[in-house]
C-alpha cells in the first residue's frame, strides 16, 4: 500500500512499533508510560502521510493532516486537566477532528451509503441512537456536547463509506472506539476488562485505515 521509499517505510514501522508498545502498556502497565506513547502516535502517522504523498496540497490530504492534528490535541489536552474538564477537552479535540474528516469525505458522498444501498445506514443510525438512549440520561451537564459529538461521529462514519473500503472500516472502528468511551463514562454498571486496550486498539486501527483509504482514493500512493 505504501511507497517503497526508505523514509516512508521507516516511519510506518515506527508507527507500528509505537502502537504495539502503547497497547502492551495498556494491558500490562506501567500506566505512567501510557500517555507519552499515546501522544506520539498521531504525529508519526501524520509524518507517514507527508512522506507518502506526491502532492500534499491536495485538499483531502490536507484535511486528513488537520484531523490528525486535532486528534493529537484530543489525545494530549486531557492530561492538563481533571474530571469533566479533561473529558470536555478530549471531546473538543475529537469533535473538530470529526468535522474535518467529514469535510474530507464529503466530496465522495455520492459513493457512500447516503446514496447507494441506503439500507446500510440502519446500523449506523442504530448504534448512534442506542448510545444516545443509554448515555443521555446520565450525561447531566455534558449532555449537549455528548449529543453533538455523537451526531458528528455518526456522520463521519457514514461519509467515510464513500471514500472506499479502507476508510469505511476505519470510520466504523472509530465509531466503535468512541462508543466504548461513552459507555464507560455514562453507562452505569458498564465494565469491560482492559477497556483502555480495546478503546485504543480500535482507535489506532481506525486512524491508520482512514489515512490509507484517503491516500488510496486520491491516488497519491506508490
Amino acid at each position: 500500500m505504501l511507497p517503497r521509499r526508505p523514509l516512508v517505510l521507516a516511519l510506518a514501522v515506527l508507527f507500528l512499533v509505537l502502537s504495539a508498545a502503547h497497547l502492551v502498556i495498556r494491558l500490562l502497565g506501567p500506566d505512567a508510560w501510557s500517555r507519552p506513547t499515546q501522544v506520539l502516535l498521531m504525529p508519526v502517522l501524520a509524518l507517514v502521510v507527508l512522506t507518502a504523498v506526491r502532492r500534499p496540497r491536495q485538499r483531502p490530504v490536507k484535511l486528513v493532516l488537520v484531523a490528525l492534528f486535532f486528534s493529537w490535541l484530543g489525545d494530549s489536552l486531557p492530561a492538563l486537566a481533571e474530571g469533566d474538564l479533561a473529558f470536555l477537552l478530549m471531546v473538543a479535540g475529537f469533535l473538530v477532528a470529526q468535522v474535518v474528516y467529514v469535510a474530507a469525505f464529503w466530496p465522495y458522498r455520492d459513493h457512500s451509503v447516503l446514496h447507494h444501498r441506503r439500507w446500510l445506514l440502519a446500523p449506523y443510525v442504530g448504534v448512534v441512537s442506542a448510545l444516545v438512549w443509554v448515555c443521555a440520561p446520565h450525561a447531566e451537564g455534558l449532555l449537549i456536547p455528548v449529543l453533538l459529538y455523537g451526531l458528528v461521529l455518526g456522520l463521519m462514519a457514514v461519509t467515510a463509506t464513500g471514500v472506499g473500503p479502507w476508510a469505511a472500516v476505519g470510520g466504523a472502528l472509530f465509531l466503535l472506539s468512541d462508543a466504548l468511551i461513552a459507555l464507560r463514562a455514562f453507562a452505569p454498571g458498564f465494565a469491560m476488562p482492559h477497556d483502555g486496550f480495546w478503546v485504543m486498539s480500535t482507535y489506532i486501527t481506525a486512524q491508520a485505515l482512514i489515512v490509507l483509504g484517503v491516500l488510496r482514493r486520491v491516488r497519491t500512493l506508490g
